[in-house]
């Protein structure tokens, strides 16, 4: 059976060679219908290999195992990757927002409409397959750098379809300040985008605690099979997250008269029981004796 990383870089690896085939193919439509919406999209595809790159190499090293330099792994890798195409996406809008008020100013004409008609329609097509699968892939993985590289893929089908919408509207109307004026919107979904990638990976990079669902799982797993054990309280309760790794330690106090050993082997139990709630995280459990008590322990 496949491994959960060989998986991801497979679909990074699907992200890079689909990327590079429609690079090829929009600049080619770009330069024949001298649509800067078409020649923007090849831009935008560009920027997206960089980013597909950028998740290929992340993922690959994040599944590295832990070393002298990094004693908690690699795992941050992906997030920081997530984070550098959150930006090469702001850099594309970029881009495409300076040619298309460039061509709104100065004036533009577009010809040869069908074949950019049939390169943006077979674009989105591709795109919006591609990032369907890497979609689901980093689902089931939590991978961050797949699922910037999937929110890259479907903006970039989505904004194929506008431009898409655009050359089908010139060739009707002739109206050839449509083409700018369509690349300006793609601009704009694009900066969202981008803004949202960025959003989420400075959250994790930032150390941001686990959702409250997650915690809920910690609190519930004490309660369930500590307090039978003589667990009377815990605090301290910390969590992150570092790519799709999770990572939780928290004191735990124990009743006056339990045993190193009990203590011992219930915090492996609670370590174990929330590792397996929260899909293998890394749980560190520190014993305290009851006099260690805080009067806000049983509020964690």
């Amino acid at each position: 059976m496949e491994s959960e990383e060989a998986g991801k870089g497979r679909a990074a690896a699907l992200s890079v060679a689909s990327n590079s085939a429609l690079i090829a193919a929009k600049l080619v439509a770009g330069v024949a219908t001298g649509s800067v919406a078409v020649l923007t999209e090849g831009v935008h595809s560009s920027i997206d290999l960089l980013a597909s790159i950028v998740a290929y190499v992340s993922v690959r090293k994040s599944g590295e195992p832990a070393d002298a330099e990094h004693r908690y792994g690699h795992h941050k890798l992906e997030n920081l990757a997530a984070a550098t195409e959150g930006a090469l996406i702001l850099l594309g809008a970029g881009i495409i927002t300076y040619e298309a008020i460039a061509r709104l100013v100065r004036g533009s004409h577009v010809h040869t409409l069908g074949i950019g008609i049939a390169v943006v329609a077979a674009s989105a097509v591709v795109n919006l397959i591609v990032s369907r699968i890497i979609g689901r892939r980093a689902r089931a993985s939590g991978s961050p750098a797949l699922e910037g590289d999937a929110m890259h893929l479907s903006a970039d089908a989505y904004s194929s379809l506008a431009v898409l919408a655009g050359l089908i509207l010139i060739a009707v109307t002739h109206a050839y300040w449509l083409d700018p004026l369509v690349a300006l919107t793609v601009a704009a979904g694009i900066v969202i985008a981008g803004v949202r990638l960025l959003r989420r990976a400075s959250r994790v990079l930032i150390d941001e605690a686990l959702p409250e669902s997650d915690l809920a799982e910690i609190r519930a797993a004490i309660r369930e099979l500590g307090t039978p054990r003589g667990v009377i309280g815990f605090h301290e309760l910390r969590s992150r997250a570092a790519g799709s790794r999770r990572y939780v330690d928290l004191h735990v106090q124990f009743a006056a008269g339990t045993t190193l050993e009990a203590a011992h082997g219930t915090a492996h139990v609670l370590s174990d029981e929330i590792a397996r709630r929260l899909d293998g995280a890394d749980v560190l459990v520190h014993l305290e004796p009851a006099d260690r008590v805080r009067p806000d322990s049983q509020g964690e």
